[in-house]
C-alpha cells in the first residue's frame, strides 16, 4: 500500500534540505567553543613563531642597544626551559634559571636561585654567548652562533640566590650571557656545543652604571642601596624624592584561593649617596616575616612636591617607574638576640687581599679585636681559603660576599647595619693599614727606658669613652703613608715589620665608630660617618696612637691595586680625573708603568716604631716566628 504520493516526497526532501542549510548557516555565523578557538590561534602561533622577533630591553643605558631576538618555539612555550644533561653525562643536572644578569665594566654577573647547585655543580657550567650581526639598533641573535668560556668563579650570595660571574662576552656576542653544562671546548677556551643542556629563563641584563642591588629591613624600615643616584660624596639628598616600591604574594588563610599579587609604594625618609631609607608599606610592619626575601626597587622624582599623605601624592608615587632591580630584603638579627656584644669589631672590604689578611687580623686581634667582617669584593686568590684557616683558628671572621664594585661607603653603610647587633664599636679599616701605640720612651740620665703597650689595649681604649660620661660616637686616628722602604720585593715577614720609611705627614684618618651613634642615614666618607645629634667625634692625639698605612708597597704589589679602586667616588688611576688630589699617586700617571725610582720614593722619615714593638712583644721565644708566620712554616 502506498503511504505517500510522489509529490509528497517531494515536498518533504524540499524542506529537508532548507533546514539543513538553515542549520549550516547557524553553525558558520556562531562563533566556535572557546577550546576550538584557542586551538586554532595555537596553531597559527605555532606556525608563524620560528620568524617572531621580539625587541629587548635597553633599560636606558647607552650599553644596551635594542637587541633583535629570534627564539626558539620551546622557550616561549615554557615556563622555564628544563636542564636536560648529555647521553655521555655521568652526572645529573637538576633545572636552573637565570634570574638576573648585571653587565659591569669587567664581566658579566649572573643571579641564579639557591638550593638546586652546588658550587661544585656551578664549576662545572661554561658562559654561553649568542652571535649577533646587523647595524645599529637591528641586531639579530644566530641561532646557532654560540661561543663558550668557562665561568669565572661562583659564590652563595644570600639564603635565595647564588652568583655566577662570567667574562665579559667577545666581540660581536650578546651580553644575554646563557648556562650551558660543560661538553666540549675548542682550544684557547672556546668552542662550539654538542648535546648539552641548556639553562635560560629571562632575557634581563642590568646596567651596572644605574641600578638597585641590595636591601635590607631594618625594624619598620627597609635600607635600599641604589647605584648611580648621587655622583659627590657626601651629598644628602632631598627624600621627597624618592620612593620605595615592594612587591610580593599576599597569602590570605586558604593559600590555594587567596594567593594574590601585591604591589605597594612608601615615601623615603632620608636619602643619603647611595643609600635610601623607606617605611615599609603597612601589611607588611604587621608582618614583618613576609617582607624578607620580597623585591624592593627605588624610583626618583625630581617633580615631585606635595604631601605624601595626600590622594594625589600616592597617585604620583605609583606612577612613577622604579629602576631596574635585582634587590631582595633581607632580614637583620634582632639585637635582643644578642645579650653580650662585642666591644670591638673590624670591618673591612678586600679585593685579592689575601696576603695580607692573616698578619692583619692576628695583629689586630692581639690588640684587642674580637670579630671580624670580611666584605669581599669578587676576589680570585686565595682569600676564601685564608678565611676558612683563620676560621678553624678560632679567629671570629666571616666572609660577606658582596659582588657590587666601587661601592666601599654603601659596604660600608651596610656592615654598620648587619653588625649593631654583635658589636658596641666597629673599627672601619683596610687591611693595609694598622693601629699603632707610640709607646712613650722615658731618659732617666744615660738610661733609655722604653714602655710598650698592654695586650687588648684598642679594646682598653674604646671602653674607657663608652663608660665616660662624654658622648663620644667616633675615635679619629690620623694615618701615616709608607712606602716600599727600598725593597724590591715583598717583605717576607709581612708588612709591619717589611717597610721602615713614611712620608713626614700624615694623609688622611680612620675611624672606631659607636654604632649606636650613627646617623639614621648611614651617611659615611670610609674615613668617617655622619653621628646622630647628641653625639661628637674625638680626634686621638699622635701621642697616643696612629695608624701605619703601608700604602705605597712594592711595585709587584701596587700594581694589582692599581687597576681598581673600591671607592665610590674616588677616580681610578686609569682615568684622567682629579690628577692633583691626594687619593692619586703623584707622578705616577694614568698607566701601570713603575716609575724610576720606585723603591725610594714616599721616604722622608725613618719609622722602625711598630716592627720594634711586634719584634719585642709578638714573636714566639721558642720558634722565633711572628703569629702569622705560624701557618707558613
Amino acid at each position: 500500500m502506498q503511504l505517500f504520493s510522489s509529490s509528497s516526497m517531494e515536498e518533504t526532501t524540499k524542506s529537508a534540505a532548507a533546514a539543513a542549510a538553515r542549520r549550516r548557516r547557524k553553525r558558520l555565523l556562531r562563533p566556535p567553543p572557546l577550546s576550538r578557538r584557542c586551538f586554532r590561534w595555537s596553531a597559527l602561533l605555532l606556525l608563524f613563531l620560528p620568524t617572531l622577533l621580539i625587541y629587548g630591553s635597553p633599560h636606558g643605558s647607552d650599553l644596551f642597544r635594542p637587541v633583535l631576538r629570534a627564539f626558539r618555539i620551546k622557550p616561549l612555550l615554557s615556563v622555564k626551559t628544563s636542564v636536560v644533561t648529555s647521553p655521555n653525562s655521568r652526572s645529573w643536572v637538576p633545572e636552573l634559571s637565570v634570574e638576573d644578569r648585571v653587565l659591569f665594566p669587567d664581566h658579566v654577573l649572573l643571579m641564579v636561585p639557591n638550593g638546586v647547585f652546588s658550587n661544585s655543580h656551578l664549576q662545572l657550567l661554561d658562559c654561553v654567548y649568542h652571535k649577533e650581526f646587523g647595524n645599529g639598533s637591528a641586531q639579530i641573535w644566530e641561532l646557532g652562533g654560540l661561543f663558550a668560556l668557562p665561568v669565572i668563579s661562583v659564590d652563595f650570595y644570600d639564603e635565595f640566590r647564588s652568583i655566577v660571574r662570567c667574562p665579559l662576552p667577545p666581540m660581536n656576542f650578546s651580553a644575554i650571557v646563557e648556562l650551558r653544562n660543560r661538553t666540549k671546548l675548542g682550544e684557547g677556551g672556546g668552542g662550539e656545543f654538542g648535546d648539552g643542556l641548556v639553562i635560560v629563563d629571562n632575557k634581563r641584563v642590568h646596567s651596572w652604571e644605574r641600578m638597585v642591588y641590595n636591601a635590607l629591613i631594618d625594624r619598620e624600615f627597609a635600607v635600599v642601596f641604589v647605584k648611580g643616584l648621587n655622583r659627590r660624596p657626601g651629598r644628602v639628598s632631598d627624600p621627597a624624592l624618592f620612593s620605595c616600591h615592594f612587591n610580593w604574594v599576599d597569602v590570605g588563610r586558604n593559600s590555594n584561593k587567596y594567593n594574590k599579587y601585591v604591589s605597594a609604594a612608601t615615601m623615603a625618609v632620608t636619602a643619603a649617596q647611595e643609600v635610601v631609607r623607606c617605611g615599609l608599606p603597612s601589611r607588611l610592619r604587621n608582618r614583618p616575616s613576609e617582607a624578607h626575601g620580597i623585591r624592593v626597587a627605588v624610583s626618583y622624582s625630581p617633580r615631585r612636591q606635595g604631601v605624601f599623605g595626600s590622594r594625589v601624592r600616592r597617585r604620583a608615587v605609583a606612577s612613577v617607574s622604579p629602576l631596574p632591580s635585582v634587590a631582595r630584603l633581607l632580614s637583620l638579627k634582632g639585637e635582643e638576640e644578642w645579650v653580650d656584644k662585642f666591644e670591638l669589631c673590624a670591618c673591612t672590604m678586600v679585593w685579592n687581599q689575601a696576603a695580607f689578611l692573616r698578619e692583619w687580623i692576628a695583629y689586630h686581634a692581639w690588640l684587642g679585636v674580637e670579630r671580624w667582617f670580611i666584605y669581599d669584593n669578587n676576589s680570585n686568590d686565595e682569600t676564601v681559603g685564608v678565611i676558612e684557616e683563620l676560621q678553624r683558628e678560632n679567629y671570629n671572621v666571616s666572609r660577606h660576599v658582596w659582588p657590587w664594585i666601587k661601592t666601599q661607603e654603601a659596604g660600608f653603610s651596610h656592615c654598620a647595619l648587619r653588625a649593631r647587633s654583635e658589636c658596641k664599636w666597629m673599627a672601619f679599616m683596610d687591611v693595609d693599614e694598622f693601629f699603632y701605640f707610640k709607646y712613650p720612651i722615658v731618659r732617666q740620665r744615660k738610661t733609655v727606658i722604653v714602655k710598650y703597650p698592654d695586650r687588648l689595649a684598642l679594646r682598653s681604649l674604646v671602653l674607657n669613652y663608652s663608660s665616660s660620661p662624654m658622648t663620644i660616637g667616633e675615635i679619629r686616628t690620623v694615618c701615616h703613608s709608607f712606602g716600599p722602604s727600598g725593597l724590591s720585593s715583598a717583605p717576607p715577614r709581612g708588612v709591619t715589620v717589611g717597610y721602615t720609611c713614611r712620608l713626614q705627614r700624615p694623609e688622611r684618618h680612620k675611624s672606631i665608630v659607636r654604632l649606636d651613634a650613627l646617623h639614621k642615614n648611614l651617611l659615611n666618607l670610609v674615613h668617617h660617618f655622619q653621628l646622630r645629634p647628641g653625639f661628637k667625634y674625638l680626634n686621638l692625639p699622635q701621642s697616643i696612637a696612629v695608624i701605619n698605612h703601608y700604602k705605597y708597597q712594592v711595585w709587584e704589589v701596587f700594581r694589582a691595586k692599581f687597576f681598581r679602586r673600591v671607592a665610590t667616588y674616588v677616580a681610578d688611576w686609569q682615568e684622567s680625573q682629579n690628577e692633583g688630589s691626594n687619593d692619586r699617586v703623584p707622578g705616577l700617571g694614568t698607566e701601570a708603568i713603575e716609575p724610576p725610582n720606585w723603591a725610594r720614593q714616599f721616604c722622608e722619615v725613618q719609622d722602625t716604631g711598630l716592627r720594634d714593638f711586634i719584634s719585642a712583644t709578638l714573636v714566639d721565644q721558642g720558634s722565633g716566628l711572628l703569629p702569622w708566620e705560624k701557618h707558613w712554616h
